[in-house]
């Protein structure tokens, strides 16, 4: 099932999209349930509750999508080089702190850091330039696990029963901030650098193991992978940040982006005002934002 986060008639509601995606309908949940989007939703399974009831579905062409998880419960997981041929792009390009030795290029454990919450923002919502503090602005297209069932020591042969769903992340970066500060919460965290959505997808529905990624920066194809070229698949992910950080239910990982990022070009290709960024992701839809 699909499952979106969305405001009708000025309240933010969360809802069970139809088959054919053009419609759906809001989930009955608590009062102040929708004020964290999908997470109520996820939370409630967690704990035992079952599916909550709908109620009379709205076209969604009526309704105005936010970011499924609006503001996420802590810190956004995400995984670093984590595509072999993005890897050797990023270490080409000169911005690659994480290097110790030559050949260092594809990691041999998961690179693991975070984006701060509020960082994201909603589909169709604008990524804003941070005028005067930086032009190298990058995206990367992103497939996120949604995490169902919280646990610490998860090993890699139960990992996938902790997945509740997938969604869209657009890593958004600032590169010349991630360079200077030798690490990359600040050049990932600024306002409106998580771009997220449409909406959540349930693991039985697709399978997040092996899809389809791809990035256009207005109509130019920039990105096309697959999640089976992952150096380091959602199983292993999941064991190695559960075995000293223990997960919870609603948590994020944002398993890491292809090739064909802006800064693998010569020159690089950074975002600018007036550029739209369009990700696919078979199996949950398109997240499209301007740049502003």
């Amino acid at each position: 099932m699909k499952i979106a986060t969305f405001w009708h008639e000025g309240n933010r509601k969360v809802g069970l999209l139809s088959a054919d995606c053009t419609s759906v309908a809001p989930l009955l949940l608590q009062p102040t349930g929708a004020d964290s989007g999908a997470l109520a939703l996820i939370e409630a399974m967690a704990a035992g509750s079952p599916f909550p009831e709908t109620g009379a579905p709205v076209p969604l062409s009526s309704v105005r999508l936010d970011a499924p998880l609006p503001r996420p419960r802590r810190d956004i997981f995400c995984v670093g080089k984590n595509y072999r041929e993005h890897a050797k792009e990023f270490a080409q390009s000169g911005f690659d702190t994480s290097l110790s030795k030559p050949g260092d290029d594809v990691p041999t454990h998961p690179i693991i850091f975070s984006k701060l919450p509020e960082s994201v923002i909603a589909p169709g919502a604008p990524i804003r330039m941070p005028v005067g503090v930086s032009e190298a602005i990058d995206y990367e297209a992103e497939l996120a696990v949604v995490i169902g069932r919280g646990g610490r020591g998860i090993s890699a042969a139960k990992a996938m029963e902790h997945v509740w769903g997938y969604t869209i992340v657009n890593d958004v970066t600032a590169r010349d901030w991630q360079q200077r500060h030798k690490q990359w919460l600040m050049g990932k965290s600024f306002d409106t650098f998580c771009p997220m959505g449409p909406w959540l997808v349930t693991a039985d529905e697709m399978d997040g193991t092996d899809t389809r990624v791809r990035c256009w920066v207005n109509d130019e194809l920039r990105q096309d992978g697959r999640t089976c070229d992952l150096i380091f698949d959602v199983a292993t992910l999941i064991e190695t940040i559960s075995a000293g950080i223990t997960l919870y239910p609603g948590d994020l990982i944002a398993t890491g982006t292809p090739v064909g990022v802006g800064i693998g070009f010569q020159p690089p290709k950074y975002l600018k005002a007036g550029d739209r960024v369009r990700i696919e992701i078979d199996g949950i839809g398109v997240l499209e934002n301007p740049v502003e």
